[in-house]
């Protein structure tokens, strides 16, 4: 009986979340309309939102508002989620983040899994807060992998685009309507920028922090440094879109190579996690002395930190840069 209370409470307590949530990106994709139907009549085009977007006035933030920009927490948090092709505010991301810990903690006060109940809020308070992190940088991560894999192809086209008589500035915009996103909307970001008179520096130096990557460095810098001294552009990005695929075939290599070394990481680091839930499910008592004993519970402790200081060092030794 309070296992069907415990998770009827449990469903409606996630479906009043998904609620709010959708409620709140109605909101957001409303208001995102009408400013794009704004900026369509003025610019005809997509326009950079670092450009158009007004510094924000301090007397009308709150008080937490006012500590977090102090910190410069939501400056760090508006650029991840520019990295990640999302267009949330960064206190969305804030209040999901403390609406999931809020969740954690209450099932933890409902059901304490862990025998304790601050213990139990704490650890399942802690996995809601870092749940909304882990999919944020998780589309990151696939975006900027996406854009990797782009970046050759975006510089042949630029090449191929200059020597047939075209401008830098024309080709941009050119890579920017036939490549496909997301560095296709990158690139029609900084030739909007262009358009709308931002220095050449300021341009690439948005692009490098929108696309925080070595190969997009590499261009960033070719570019300003034939501005500087001179040379064959066409060839300079021609030359760098070979070598960006040799970085690729090499990444290949060493990927293959250090597969064995991840697939033991996962192994060993989700295979005590699955143990310990399937033994909960199939022999409730088996683990209940452990949890309720304040040893057990240390060394519940100690083997959760020796597994997450494990698959760190097994990450760093896998993990090769090339």
């Amino acid at each position: 009986m309070v296992a069907l209370l415990v998770s009827i409470f449990a469903g409606v307590f996630v479906l009043a979340l998904a609620t709010v949530h959708l409620g709140m990106r109605f909101l957001e994709t409303r208001d995102k309309k009408k400013i794009a139907g704004i900026l369509e009549v003025v610019t005809e085009t997509e326009v950079a939102a670092s450009l158009l977007k007004e510094t924000e006035d301090d007397t009308k933030l709150s008080a937490f508002q006012r500590f977090l920009k102090s910190i410069n927490l939501l400056a760090r948090v508006e650029q991840l989620l520019r990295q990640a092709g999302l267009t949330w505010a960064p206190m969305r991301l804030l209040r999901m983040i403390a609406m999931f810990a809020g969740g954690g903690g209450f099932l933890g006060i409902v059901n304490p899994l862990m025998g304790s109940i601050p213990v139990t809020c704490l650890i399942l308070g802690s996995v809601g807060a870092i749940l909304p992190l882990v999919y944020v940088r998780r589309l990151r991560s696939a975006r900027l992998a996406k854009v990797e894999q782009q970046i050759p192809d975006a510089m042949d086209y630029l090449a191929r685009a200059m020597r047939a008589g075209h401008a830098f500035s024309i080709s941009v915009g050119m890579v920017g309507n036939e490549l496909p996103d997301p560095l296709g909307h990158e690139f029609r970001t900084l030739f909007n920028e262009q358009n709308l008179g931002a220095s050449v520096e300021t341009t690439f130096h948005n692009f490098t922090r929108r696309v925080p990557l070595l190969d997009a460095r590499f261009f960033a810098s070719a570019v300003m440094l034939q501005r500087r001294t001179g040379g064959n552009l066409a060839e300079i990005l021609a030359r760098l879109a070979e070598v960006i695929r040799e970085r690729f075939r090499l990444k290949g290599q060493v990927k293959a190579v250090s597969a064995h070394g991840r697939m033991t990481a996962g192994i060993l680091t989700f295979l005590p996690v699955v143990t310990a839930i399937a033994l909960t499910f199939a022999a409730p008592g088996y683990l209940q002395g452990m949890l309720k004993d304040p040893d057990g519970q240390k060394l519940i402790l100690g083997a959760v930190l020796s597994q997450v200081i494990g698959n760190f060092v097994i990450g760093k030794i896998v993990k090769i840069k090339v």
